[in-house]
């Protein structure tokens, strides 16, 4: 048997598994199009939440936090995948792979000690800026350093 022939034997399996899926997929959107319902009722297009008429606007704006914490979840999330791959694959590896996972770790524990450090997994409200100045001002009376000692603002100003 010639090397091509062979390579045609491993390969039809995947061809019909492909054909196979896409002719599933094609023939349940097929069915969902014809015997699936249509609305072109005026609430057909407003959210729904648990049979409780909507208030307000759907489409407010959210505070940046939260795609932040969006992101760092999925961050720590594929941690734990690359983790699991990790324990699955130690015996193999052996002490190369163990420092590797701890060095995986220790970046990531500079980049949550970063964002924590930035406030970014603080959600406390900022105190308003005349109280942080009176703050400033009060710690200059004491010749106490604030937080922000370069960025310090008088209070007339």
């Amino acid at each position: 048997m010639e090397p091509a022939a062979q390579h045609a034997v491993v390969i039809w399996p995947l061809i019909l598994f492909l054909v196979a899926a896409l002719g599933l997929v094609s023939l349940m959107l097929g069915l969902s199009y014809m015997l699936g319902g249509r609305h072109d009722e005026r609430l057909g297009n407003q959210p729904y939440e648990s049979g409780i008429k909507p208030t307000g606007d759907a489409r407010m704006k959210f505070s940046a936090k939260f795609y932040l914490v969006a992101i760092i979840f999925v961050l720590f999330d594929l941690e734990v995948v690359f983790i699991f791959s990790w324990a699955i694959a130690a015996p193999e590896l052996g002490w190369t792979g163990y420092e590797a996972l701890l060095t995986f770790l220790f970046d990531l524990a500079l980049g949550l000690a970063y964002a924590w450090r930035i406030g970014a997994l603080d959600w406390s409200p900022r105190a308003p800026r005349q109280f942080r100045l009176a703050a400033i001002e009060s710690n200059k009376r004491r010749n106490l350093p604030s937080e922000n000692a370069e960025n310090d603002v008088p209070m007339g100003s």
